[in-house]
């Protein structure tokens, strides 16, 4: 009795300590796999390792800074010649303070840029086979996944970010050049900023679930392209008020509503604007999470 008593109580102390001791990582880990920060500081390491994806984001801020400042050099011409004439000069003043959207004029190139980048992500590791590495590391699927998100949604944010801000300071001397200012400190022209960083973060999180959803680069790309630029001329070719209806909620024209200082007729308001885009994220995000644990690597 006294050897069975002896026994017992160190294997219970074992049994103890191996609940704690086998956890990897830290408190965030619940189960087989590393921690979630494990995880995301790996997906970041090859996030930041990749030539291909310095070469994008710096051609997403060439892009932007670049189409900026054509931006600001068209409308100074177009500001200029409207002064001899009073019907454009109206048509231009009815537009509102064109001269402000000149730092955002690059945004179609750039959501183009960073949606194809995250597409590239997630579906180039179902093409040379790095996805089984993955996922044995992290059997789970869904950290992984997360975590590529997550490292996609703040590089696309802060790149877009950092690209507008430079887009508005090259635009200011341009514009100054025809007699018109751009306030780049002003609330409005950061709230613009801020909004078109977002819009941008999300078409990178729809190219993400894409890339997951096809795993296939190429179709992943066509179908962000279908989405982003496709399907916006194929409703304004088509006519009817039903089709005019089906335009307010595609995700490229959420933008306007929610960066306009005005509601702008016709168009969804900022909230409801902000609720359909966010639609569009969540719904291929999760379904691409759904499909990725239940298909085979």
């Amino acid at each position: 009795m006294s050897s069975t008593t002896l026994e017992s109580t160190p294997s219970r102390r074992g049994a103890h300590a191996g609940t704690a001791g086998d956890r990897p990582g830290d408190g965030l880990s619940n189960g087989p796999g590393p921690s979630f920060l494990r995880v995301l500081n790996s997906e970041f390491i090859k996030f930041r390792t990749l030539l291909s994806t310095l070469i994008l984001l710096g051609a997403t801020v060439a892009v932007i800074v670049g189409v900026g400042a054509l931006a600001a050099w068209g409308i100074g011409q177009a500001l200029q010649a409207s002064n001899a004439n009073p019907q454009r000069s109206a048509a231009l003043a009815a537009q509102g303070d064109i001269a402000a959207s000149a730092p955002s004029a690059g945004i179609s190139f750039a959501q183009l840029i960073l949606g194809s980048l995250a597409v590239l992500i997630i579906s180039s590791e179902f093409t040379t086979g790095m996805a089984r590495s993955t996922f044995t590391a992290v059997p789970k699927r869904i950290p992984a996944f997360a975590a590529k998100l997550l490292v996609v949604l703040v590089s696309a944010f802060l790149v877009t970010a950092l690209s507008l801000y430079l887009a508005g300071l090259v635009a200011v001397p341009i514009l100054d050049q025809y007699g018109h200012t751009l306030d780049v400190s002003s609330g409005h022209y950061y709230r613009t900023l801020l909004i078109n960083s977002a819009y941008v973060a999300a078409v990178a999180a729809i190219g993400m679930a894409l890339g997951a959803l096809i795993r296939n680069s190429a179709g992943g790309i066509m179908s962000l392209v279908g989405i982003f630029f496709v399907l916006p001329i194929a409703l304004q070719i088509i006519q009817g008020d039903f089709v005019k209806e089906l335009r307010k909620f595609i995700p490229d024209n959420t933008l306007a509503p929610m960066t306009a200082a005005e509601h702008v007729p016709d168009t969804l308001e900022a909230w409801q604007a902000a609720l359909v885009l966010g639609a569009w994220v969540i719904i291929p995000v999760l379904l691409a999470g759904i499909l990725l644990k239940k298909r085979d690597v």
